[in-house]
């Protein structure tokens, strides 16, 4: 017993005016034992009735105040069992800011995904491009954001970047988005046949929507061919490459059996021999 209270008594020495013993972090790491389990309670307990979405929005914001949390848990504890608090950030002056310099980055994503969750600019749920990558949000955490892409690989987003980027949000406005496919057809081409073909192939598809129905857009006059695109409307754009793939399967059926040709590009070649 005598050997037990030893090696609690003994205190490390931080700096000429701080000292803390073993006691005092073993009293610190139970209370932050008790806290953490505290907090999941509490957190439990205030979002049981939340729907699914809202109990993930609520965990994130959770998350920033549990953080806030143990250091005010830390900073009292430390007080009360005589720890002078007040010589642990002088000992420590010049150690916070160089982590204050090195953590830049982090400060930047916690603030960011603060702003995420009060703007209301993402969701868990939607499907977000952001820097030429799309993914479905799985979570909003303290420092990142969790998506997974089309591939089902998961796509770790630094917070920050919703400040320094474009950010584009395909379903804020509902789940249906409009997408396209181009194609070009040779000079001389009947466009009215043309058009007649490219709607029956998107309205043929099992995915595309009836309203707002499939429209053609006759977008230019190419250098080698009539160049048109062809609009309609999916309820599920995170997939939209397969049915845009199986549409152009469809044109490229159709085309060939009312015999209009996808032109390729061609330049004449004049050789002058002297």
């Amino acid at each position: 017993m005598k050997e037990i209270k030893n090696i609690l008594g003994k205190s490390i020495q931080i700096s000429k005016d701080v000292e803390i013993s073993v006691q005092n972090i073993l009293i610190l790491l139970l209370v932050l034992l008790f806290a953490t389990v505290f907090l999941r309670l509490l957190r439990r307990l205030i979002s049981r009735k939340l729907p699914s979405d809202d109990k993930l929005k609520f965990k994130a914001v959770f998350s920033y105040a549990t953080w806030f949390s143990y250091v005010i848990i830390v900073l009292v504890t430390l007080h009360t069992v005589g720890v002078n608090v007040t010589g642990i950030f002088a000992a420590s002056a010049a150690l916070l800011i160089g982590i204050g310099l090195a953590l830049q980055t982090l400060f930047q994503d916690i603030i960011s995904g603060v702003f995420i969750l009060i703007d209301q600019s993402v969701h868990v749920g939607d499907i977000i491009e952001l820097d030429g990558k799309i993914g479905r949000v799985e979570e909003i955490k303290l420092r990142t954001t969790r998506a997974v892409t089309i591939d089902n690989k998961v796509l770790v987003i630094p917070n920050h970047l919703y400040l320094t980027n474009s950010l584009y949000n395909w379903t804020q406005n509902g789940t249906t988005t409009r997408e396209s496919v181009d194609v070009g057809v040779a000079y001389g081409s009947d466009v009215q046949l043309v058009k007649r073909l490219l709607i029956e192939a998107a309205k043929g598809h099992k995915d595309v929507l009836e309203f707002p129905g499939p429209a053609v857009l006759f977008m230019d006059f190419g250098d080698s061919s009539l160049n048109f695109k062809i609009a309609f409307t999916l309820n599920d754009s995170f997939n939209a490459r397969i049915p845009k793939s199986d549409i152009r399967f469809e044109i490229d059926r159709l085309f060939r059996e009312n015999n209009v040709s996808i032109p390729f590009p061609q330049r004449d070649i004049h050789i002058i021999q002297k």
